[in-house]
């Protein structure tokens, strides 16, 4: 049985031994830094006082809809100091792992892509060919016409070996039946996560997960997920960053993808926020899909630390 966490909340020293502990903290985002566009109180002075105290801050997120240079657009819009290179994203995940592990090979070297634009940007970043995504010739009702040229093949591109699913905020069964034709034909199965939900505006939404489930349902085969808690992604994060895991802290709101992602991957400690999906009761059960080291009720809590 894992040990009970520590509740950090209001216990000053706690909160100061918790902080020197660690040099490096990965941040999940949505659920711990902000809810949709709504930044939570006390975050943007939380980073300061870790920055302060020589503390290198990671943002890992699994939304695969933008990219490093959108998400960073997005923290400066949200008046968030941050830079490029502090952002990993599982569409990055998903890029580098297609151009640098999976190393697809002519004539089948193309990516056929369920998800937005942040995926696409990640892929051309690699210089990888893709297909789908944001084209509006697959925003559309299938016809017949479509489904006699999937039957028959001669609507696919020959070229895809690679199927990549995330969040799509305009699913289709057009995409699907693309999707699970080329997976029929042999194409690799990916995903940029498998999250259930999406924390949105104060709420929960279709998280990327519900998008790849018809094609599991369909196929029978699970993709390969490179998002948290995917171990994949965590070995790109130690190799890009050169970090030492007992030094390391994963912060998050999600037990199945989050805390999971730093247990799984032996980081010297995880913390738990109650801002997002998971609350403390769901990890005070018989068999609990993961449990914290640690937990606060906000990521600003923190700043109870002495400076």
């Amino acid at each position: 049985m894992a040990a009970k966490p520590k509740y950090l909340t209001g216990d000053i020293p706690a909160i100061n031994e918790f902080i020197d502990r660690f040099d490096v903290f990965l941040l999940d985002c949505d659920g711990v830094i902000w809810s949709g566009n709504h930044v939570f109180d006390g975050v943007v002075e939380t980073l300061e006082l870790l920055r302060s105290r020589g503390k290198k801050t990671i943002f890992v997120t699994n939304n695969s809809t933008k990219s490093r240079q959108e998400y960073l657009q997005k923290f400066t819009g949200l008046g968030i100091p941050s830079d490029t290179e502090e952002i990993f994203g599982s569409a990055y995940s998903s890029a580098i792992y297609i151009s640098r592990i999976l190393k697809l090979a002519p004539p089948k070297n193309k990516v056929f892509v369920i998800g937005e634009a942040g995926i696409e940007n990640e892929l051309r970043s690699e210089s990888i060919p893709f297909i789908g995504g944001t084209d509006p010739a697959f925003r559309r009702d299938m016809t017949p016409e479509d489904s006699k040229g999937l039957a028959d093949g001669s609507l696919l591109d020959p070229e895809v070996g690679c199927v990549l699913v995330g969040l799509d905020f305009h699913i289709n069964y057009l995409k699907l039946a693309h999707a699970f034709q080329y997976l029929r034909r042999g194409a690799v199965f990916l995903a940029t996560n498998v999250d259930s939900t999406f924390p949105m505006n104060h709420s929960f939404f279709p998280g990327a997960g519900s998008i790849s489930i018809p094609l599991v349902y369909m196929t029978g085969q699970e993709p390969l997920a490179l998002g948290k808690p995917s171990q994949a992604m965590m070995d790109a994060i130690e190799g890009k960053f050169q970090l030492n895991r007992e030094r390391t802290c994963m912060v998050g709101d999600r037990l199945n993808t989050d805390i999971k992602f730093g247990i799984e991957g032996r980081l010297g400690g995880t913390l738990a926020v109650l801002t997002g999906v998971n609350k403390q009761a769901d990890w005070e059960v018989d068999d609990p899909i993961a449990v914290p080291a640690f937990y606060v009720d906000r990521l600003s809590d923190l700043r109870a630390a002495v400076s």
